[in-house]
Order: C-alpha cells, then sequence, then structure tokens
C-alpha cells in the first residue's frame, strides 16, 4: 500500500496560501487565476457540499504530427468539457509556451492549469480547472521520448488528487508490465495514501486480462464497469476492437463515482468519446460525427464522472430543464426548471445563437424551481437557459447542451411535430412502418419541400403543394400497401422505404429551407416490440417531449396511423 506522509501534507489553510501564491507566480509568466468558467460554475469562494468532477484521459492527436494542430480533438475537448485532463502526445504548433497556453485556452478556458514535461517527443501532461500546487515527471525506463507525468492537483474538499499520465510501449505486454512495476513503485514512495489518485492513458493494452492490470490493481481500482460509447463498446482504439485507453481510480475516488451525464443521455460506468457513434451529436458540439475517424486518430478519449465532497454547504444552482438535446416548439408554453441552495431569488436568460443572452425573468423565487416561460417563434438549434443568483451573477448554470426550438415554417401559428412513430413493424412487411406528423395550431401550413430522415439518410420528401390542415395529422407509410384503406392522410415514404432500425432510431423532420422543426431519438425499449408504434404522451401535445409504447396509452390499441391514440380522428 501506499505510504502514509500526513505530516508532510500541508493543511487546508495552507494548501489556500499555496494556491494563492502559485496563482501570482503563474500570472507573472502570463498563467491566469483558476475560476470556473463552463455550465458548471460556482460562486467566488462558494463550494456546493458535493462538487461535479470529470476525469478525462486522451490521446487524442490526428494528422502527421502527433500533434493537437489539426483541431479535432480540441472540439471533442471543448464538446466533452472535462475538468482534468491526463493528455498523450502533448504537441501544439511550435510547442513553445505561447503556443502550449494557447492550445489550452482554445480547448479549455484561460483559467485552466496545465503541466506539461519537458524534453520529450511526444509529451505526456496535466491539464486541470483546479489549482496544480505540485508536478513532474517520473523516468519510464522502457522508452526514451516520454516519461510519466503526474501532477498534484488542489481539487475543493479535503482531499488532493494525484493524477499520473501514462503512455505505455506498444511492444509487449511485458514491458507494459515493467512499466506498470515501476509507476507503482513511484506512486508507493510519493503519493499519501489519504489522498485521491488517478491513473490515466494511452494504456496500448490489448486486454484487459494483461499482467499490468493486476499489477496497477495494488494502488488503483481495475474492475468493471468499464465507460462504454453509445452503443455499448467498451474497446478504445481507432477499429473499436482493443482496450487501449484507461482512467483508473483508487478506491477512495471510485467510491464517488458516479454516471456520465451529458445533455440527455446517460452512461453508467463513463464514456468512450467515440463521435462517430454519438448520437445526438448536438449535445457534445462543437464536436463532429467526423473527429474520431480524423486521419491518424488512433483513440478514443475516456471519461469518468464523479462527485466529490466539498469545502462547505453554500450557494449553488443547477438547470435541470432544458438541459439539452430537448425540441420544444416556438410559441408553446414550458417549464425550465432548476434545483438551489443557499440562493432567494433567481434571474433566467435564454439564448438562441450561443452567445448573446436576453432575459426571460430578472428575478423569481429560487426555491420553486420552475418557471414558466413561453418559447421565443424562432427556429434554432443552439438554444440554452441560464439560472443565476439574481444576486450574486458569479453562482450560475446553464444548459449543458444545445436544445432545438422549432417553428412550423408556411405562415401562420402552425407548429407540427412527431406524434407518433412504428418502428418495428408488424410481422416482417417493412411496408407498415410509418411517422406520423401532427399540426395543433390553427393555421395549416405548408409540408412542400419538407423532408423526413433517419439515423441513417433521407426518406421522405413531401411534394408541391402538399399541407397539414390546422389540427390535423399526416402519415408517412414505408410503401403504399400498407396505407389502410380509407385513410386519406397518408403518403408512402418518397425513397420507396421508411427502413427503420429496430435496436434504436432517430427520426428528424426538417422545412423546405433545411431547419430542424422536430427530432426524436427513440430507445430500444420503444423499438423492439414487434408491432407496437411509439406515441408521444399525452397523445398529440406539443409541449410534451415524452414517449411511450401505444399499448401504455390504450392497451387494446397496438397504433392509432391518422387518427388520435383512442381512434377518433383529428
Amino acid at each position: 500500500m501506499r505510504i502514509p506522509q500526513a505530516s508532510s501534507r500541508p493543511s487546508l489553510l495552507d494548501r489556500r496560501l499555496l494556491a494563492a501564491l502559485l496563482s501570482l507566480v503563474l500570472a507573472s509568466c502570463g498563467g491566469t487565476e483558476q475560476e470556473r468558467v463552463d455550465n458548471d460554475t460556482l460562486g467566488t469562494e462558494q463550494l456546493a457540499a458535493s462538487v461535479p468532477l470529470r476525469l478525462m484521459a486522451a490521446n487524442i492527436t490526428s494528422g502527421n504530427l502527433q500533434s493537437y494542430d489539426p483541431g479535432e480533438g480540441i472540439r471533442i475537448f471543448k464538446g466533452t468539457k472535462p475538468d482534468v485532463v491526463m493528455i498523450q502526445e502533448f504537441n501544439y504548433g511550435d510547442n513553445s509556451a505561447t503556443a502550449i497556453r494557447t492550445f489550452v485556452n482554445n480547448a479549455f478556458g484561460t483559467s485552466f492549469y496545465y503541466y506539461r514535461e519537458a524534453g520529450a517527443q511526444i509529451p505526456n501532461g496535466v491539464i486541470s480547472r483546479y489549482p496544480i500546487i505540485a508536478s513532474g515527471e517520473w523516468d519510464d525506463t522502457q522508452v526514451d521520448n516520454r516519461d510519466f507525468a503526474w501532477a498534484r492537483i488542489d481539487v475543493p474538499g479535503p482531499k488532493d488528487l494525484w493524477v499520473v499520465s501514462v503512455h505505455l510501449l506498444t511492444a509487449s505486454s511485458s514491458v507494459r508490465n515493467t512499466e506498470a512495476t515501476n509507476l507503482v513503485n513511484f506512486i508507493k514512495a510519493n503519493i499519501p495514501t489519504g489522498d485521491y489518485l488517478a491513473i490515466g492513458g494511452d494504456f496500448n493494452t490489448d486486454s484487459r486480462s494483461e499482467a499490468a492490470f493486476s499489477t496497477f490493481s495494488s494502488v488503483v481500482t481495475t474492475a468493471s464497469p468499464y465507460p462504454a460509447d453509445r452503443n455499448g463498446n467498451t474497446n478504445t482504439n481507432a477499429g473499436r476492437a482493443k482496450p487501449y485507453d484507461h482512467v483508473l481510480v483508487d478506491s477512495d475516488l471510485r467510491a464517488y463515482q458516479v454516471a456520465t451525464v451529458i445533455g440527455g443521455s446517460t452512461f453508467s460506468g463513463g464514456l468512450v468519446a467515440d463521435t462517430r457513434v454519438y448520437s445526438p451529436i448536438a449535445e457534445i458540439s462543437p464536436a463532429l460525427a467526423s473527429d474520431s475517424g480524423a486521419t491518424n486518430m488512433q483513440h478514443m478519449g475516456i471519461i469518468k464522472d464523479f462527485l466529490i465532497p466539498g469545502d462547505t454547504t453554500s450557494a449553488g444552482v443547477t438547470v435541470t430543464s432544458p438541459n439539452g438535446g430537448e425540441s420544444w416548439a416556438g410559441g408553446s408554453s414550458q417549464s425550465v426548471t432548476w434545483s438551489a441552495s443557499g440562493v432567494t431569488n433567481v434571474k433566467l436568460e435564454y439564448t438562441l445563437d450561443g452567445s448573446t443572452w436576453t432575459v426571460i425573468t430578472s428575478s423569481t423565487s429560487a426555491s420553486t424551481g420552475s418557471y414558466t416561460w413561453t418559447v421565443p417563434s424562432s427556429a434554432t438549434t443552439a438554444a440554452k437557459v441560464r439560472v443565476s443568483d439574481a444576486s450574486n451573477s458569479a453562482v450560475t448554470d446553464s444548459s449543458n447542451a444545445a436544445f432545438t426550438v422549432t417553428t412550423g415554417g408556411g405562415g401562420g401559428s402552425g407548429t407540427v411535430f412527431i406524434n407518433e412513430v412504428l418502428i418495428n413493424e408488424p410481422g416482417s412487411d417493412v411496408n407498415g412502418e410509418f411517422v406520423e406528423l401532427v399540426n395543433p395550431g390553427s393555421t395549416a401550413v405548408s409540408l412542400a419541400g419538407w423532408t423526413v430522415s433517419d439515423a441513417a439518410g433521407l426518406r421522405h420528401t413531401f411534394a408541391s403543394g402538399t399541407s397539414l390542415g390546422a389540427g390535423k395529422a399526416i402519415v408517412i407509410f414505408g410503401g403504399a400497401s400498407a396505407i389502410p384503406a380509407g385513410l386519406t392522410n397518408a403518403v408512402a415514404a418518397s425513397t420507396g422505404s421508411l427502413n427503420l432500425s429496430n435496436s434504436t432510431e432517430t427520426v428528424t423532420v426538417k422545412n423546405a429551407s433545411g431547419t430542424t422543426v422536430d427530432t426524436v431519438s427513440f430507445s430500444s425499449s420503444l423499438t423492439g416490440t414487434d408491432g407496437v408504434s411509439a406515441n408521444r404522451s399525452p397523445d398529440a401535445s406539443s409541449t410534451s417531449t415524452t414517449f411511450v409504447l401505444h399499448t401504455t396509452l390504450v392497451s387494446s390499441r397496438t397504433s392509432s396511423p391518422g387518427v388520435r391514440a383512442s381512434g377518433s380522428a383529428f
């Protein structure tokens, strides 16, 4: 076990003084003081009782120079918002202090700290939201172009966090175990047992049964659950066949691990950040779906989240809805919700472009936790809501990711939305798949040129002259043969099929100008029942974002294309 060093550990006050002095030193060298700058901002000198901590291991360079210059990795960092990164191949520009500071500022923020080992061809390093109060490198005897980079970080609460960034050799599993043995010896000799510990990076391990994991298990936990991507794949190399990359923490920190939540998505064991399969990709904007497939990007970023005890219990706010991924109709009434502690009144604001903020209300009671808001009638995919302490703007939080505001288009007050989708057709006749759209407004909406797509591509384009009447529905079937006799408000998919997936699926409606009007992602619980549709609940409600199996609404009916769930006409 690690050797206790209680006598050498500074007190909380001493550490705060040390951090302050370090900030002054950094400022004199072009550094900046640490403060939260993203969605989880807390008030100055105020920390919540429990503090979120996101750790990331990242060897996500691309291009031909083992560098972050091409920008794909930078976008992934921006989209996933880690607090502490154990980074490999830490190269950017000419690698001068100015270039590295520019990279950190761009990818994380001007208030982040960093340590980068010197004299290495592909250096390891650490980037941190919180002050790095000590750092250095330990010799990796098996390789001559990098070492083990470590940092001691003053995270909130009574313990420090020690992190080690590693890049083990591809040579063989025995060489990697030698590296692991040497690192464990460094850790036992230098890191107090009472502090938190994380080892992260590119291990280049072919499997989780390699001896290196048994060696590491003397200081960190190597057991499951493991981080996974949107499809449940826990492997991390470019081909997604081997577990190359890891974030391993000691039992002290493991006790505080929580699910990784981004927007409306939850990853119980942490996230393998593969943008090629992440959906909806807007949750990790500005990352692009193509980023993880960039030239020479051979690894995926690995994320684990923790909720650690903070220093004190004081003021804090957290937006709970809209928190990213929602689709709200312009002109509809929606509830903005939040949680708050130590705050009397809150100020609510929204943005439609991610940068310009407009006040919803300058002050409303924080204890209510909810405010009814009339959504502006401007279509956008970049909307967010911000909640702040009305008397202290430093205590603030905004939506974790963007949400969508839809408009009916075509004039009038019509608002078109997806109401019912039959993804898993009855039997094997895929012509029976359908998507039902509803206009609950008071004016007809022209659908000419509008499109319906699934996760794989375009499935239907509405013909010129198509209109959806006020309060009416229209249904797109996979094929004309499946349209029920007498159902006049129905068309066959213009591409010849809908071809919806019976595992998970996303259906998107766009108007003639290409603006997203509504998009809904369906989990396997809504796609896996043969012949039973997924229906908005309550049925035909423009303000609801919840979908359930049709039999949950009306037990005797498996679907209701073109009519209400009860069978009555629109």
